[in-house]
């Protein structure tokens, strides 16, 4: 399991809660970006171990799997939780026939009972069956030999989940059929409305080809 972090410790805690509590889960990997707050002390004190490595996720998140062990990682974010019951789903996943070859993502959700949340976890779900485009916030489950394969995680700071699900492609990405459920503040805090209409800014301007680092700045 590898979270990239950054000043998240009002979120992590309860992440780290529930997975350290279930079997399947042989090692949780914490890479941080330069925290100020007490993500780093948190994540020591739940038993994960920390990798420390330049802000930005591309980067963080490639250190965490080049720390990792395993035959398979699982890459989530820190203001997430994986829905009751996703363990044997997603055992089932890894031993299903020609798994090897697949990568899976889990559905969005937010925790708010708002209905501008429900409205946009409809948006997300026809973007992954329509374009196969599933968002980090979304988990990726994915075999280390299938993730070396495609040369791991690019290195940039925005981008780099449409960048490794465009070099997987529709044929080897899979739904795993159990929800991650992200925290809504970002949503609460910038519009249910505004910060969906940024977001897909940000992806047009990178499929047009502006280079990541100039398209984060406005992503913020």
């Amino acid at each position: 399991m590898v979270v990239p972090t950054l000043n998240v410790a009002d979120t992590l805690q309860n992440l780290l809660g529930q997975l350290r509590r279930v079997e399947i889960v042989k090692e949780i990997i914490i890479v941080d970006g330069g925290s100020a707050d007490d993500t780093v002390a948190i994540s020591r004190a739940a038993g994960a171990q920390v990798v420390v490595a330049p802000r930005g996720r591309g980067v963080q998140l490639a250190a965490g799997a080049a720390a990792a062990g395993g035959d398979w990682l699982l890459f989530l974010h820190a203001d997430c939780r994986l829905a009751r019951g996703w363990e044997p789903v997603v055992a089932a996943f890894i031993a299903a026939p020609g798994a090897n070859g697949h990568a899976g993502y889990f559905d969005f959700a937010l925790d708010d009972p708002a209905p501008a949340a429900r409205r946009l976890e409809r948006i997300v779900a026809w973007r992954c069956r329509a374009l196969a485009l599933p968002y980090g916030d979304q988990g990726l489950l994915i075999p280390r030999d299938l993730y070396r394969m495609l040369g791991g995680f690019a290195a940039l700071p925005l981008m780099e989940d449409v960048d490794m699900a465009r070099r997987l492609g529709r044929r080897r990405l899979a739904r795993i059929g159990v929800q991650c459920i992200s925290s809504p503040q970002r949503y609460r805090r910038d519009g249910y409305w505004l910060r969906p209409l940024r977001n897909l800014l940000c992806l047009s301007l990178y499929l047009l080809g502006i280079p990541a680092h100039r398209i984060v700045r406005l992503y913020g």
